[in-house]
């Protein structure tokens, strides 16, 4: 079968799929799916803030609110800062940076895409045709898929999905401010929370994986021709045992950017990411396809983290010794608030690695952990 003619009948396919006549091409499926590989080789990610590349303006966090946060900030121009230069035509939207996760795993597909949002929930996966929804001006991603998938061949899907369906951010924004205004504990009510919307959310993110299958099969694709891999959340903040700066005071707030008890901290770090990654594993489970866990991804690397620093004058910005998470910047001087709790742009070179050892792994779920001292070449897998 020549290019041309099979790259004509993905389009085909996936524009019947989309207007519900699937039943039409399926004959033809199987015969399409026999000889993938047309257009040119593809890795996508898809989903929410923590893989489209929020925050990847940041090299560690500067206490610096001048010039270029001492080499902190990518956006400076030398005489202003410029958002665009990190994340083009998406930034103040999708946040879509040039340091992504699928733009920092090297050259492992001709192609590398992403379509995730910052902001995205599951709604935002799902197909307009199914009840998906637009979101900041896009098509649902999964519409978006299916372009990608009639114009090349695409490998392996990425997917983070989930965290804005469970509240994640308002669970941070609410234990800061248990800290910095209420002295209470925020975990208990959140766990609370938590519990109450699991459910809904697992089965949320399985039908996105659904939605995903879907859209790869009405495009020509068996089950075999490509990957899914769903990945779980790192935790940006580390147990208190961990943490450098003394839980009473202000230093937390006003210096470290890490405005959490320890209590909070450690129900964060030992039981809200693990519980999470636990049952996003369960989905992969159920659904048949390939679980990264990224729970301990940033471990020692994280905000007010002892085994790292700041950057000033004298400690430059480094991948070996500087945070690979953005704080919360409660003045709100640097940027946007939105960036706080995301792997920066080390974190997110260090995720792009982990991405690169998955996809040369296509069997198997993993683990995706960090070397002390090492950057994202210090990344490695193991089994789970």
């Amino acid at each position: 079968m020549s290019s041309t003619p099979h790259r004509a009948l993905r389009a085909l396919l996936a524009l019947c799929t989309a207007a519900g006549l699937a039943s039409v091409a399926a004959p033809s499926a199987h015969a399409a799916a026999s000889s993938p590989g047309t257009g040119p080789t593809a890795v996508v990610a898809m989903g929410d803030s923590y893989i489209s590349g929020e925050a990847g303006r940041w090299l560690g966090n500067s206490l610096t609110n001048s010039g270029n946060r001492t080499g902190t900030d990518r956006a400076w121009t030398g005489s202003g800062y410029d958002p665009s230069r990190v994340y083009g035509a998406t930034a103040g939207g999708c946040h879509r940076s040039d340091i992504s996760e699928v733009k920092s795993a090297g050259p492992i597909a001709s192609s590398l895409i992403n379509l995730a949002c910052s902001g995205a929930t599951t709604k935002n996966v799902v197909r307009a045709s199914q009840g998906g929804q637009a979101y900041k001006g896009e098509a649902p991603q999964a519409d978006q898929l299916a372009a990608v998938a009639a114009s090349h061949d695409v490998e392996l899907i990425a997917l983070s999905i989930g965290g804005n369906d469970l509240g994640f951010a308002d669970i941070i924004a609410t234990c800061a401010k248990d800290y910095i205004v209420w002295y209470s504990y925020c975990h208990d009510d959140q766990q609370t929370e938590v519990d109450a919307r699991i459910d809904g959310v697992m089965a949320d993110v399985g039908r996105s994986v659904d939605e995903i299958r879907a859209v790869m099969t009405g495009a020509g694709y068996s089950s075999s021709d490509y990957r899914i891999v769903l990945q779980s959340y790192p935790s940006p903040i580390p147990r208190a045992a961990e943490n450098r700066y003394a839980e009473s005071g202000w230093a937390r707030t006003n210096t470290g950017g890490c405005p959490f008890w320890n209590a909070d901290a450690d129900w964060a770090r030992d039981s809200l990411v693990p519980q999470l990654a636990n049952r996003l594993k369960g989905v992969a489970a159920a659904k048949g396809v390939q679980f990264m866990d990224l729970r301990d991804a940033l471990q020692g690397r994280e905000v007010c983290a002892k085994a790292s620093k700041q950057v000033t004058s004298t400690v430059p910005a480094s991948a070996t010794t500087s945070e690979w998470a953005r704080w919360i910047d409660s003045q709100s001087t640097q940027g946007l608030v939105q960036e706080s709790m995301h792997p920066n742009a080390y974190g997110q070179q260090a995720l792009g690695r982990c991405l690169a050892l998955v996809h040369a792994r296509p069997t198997g779920n993993h683990s995706c952990k960090n070397t002390a001292g090492s950057g994202a070449s210090g990344m490695y897998l193991t089994a789970g």
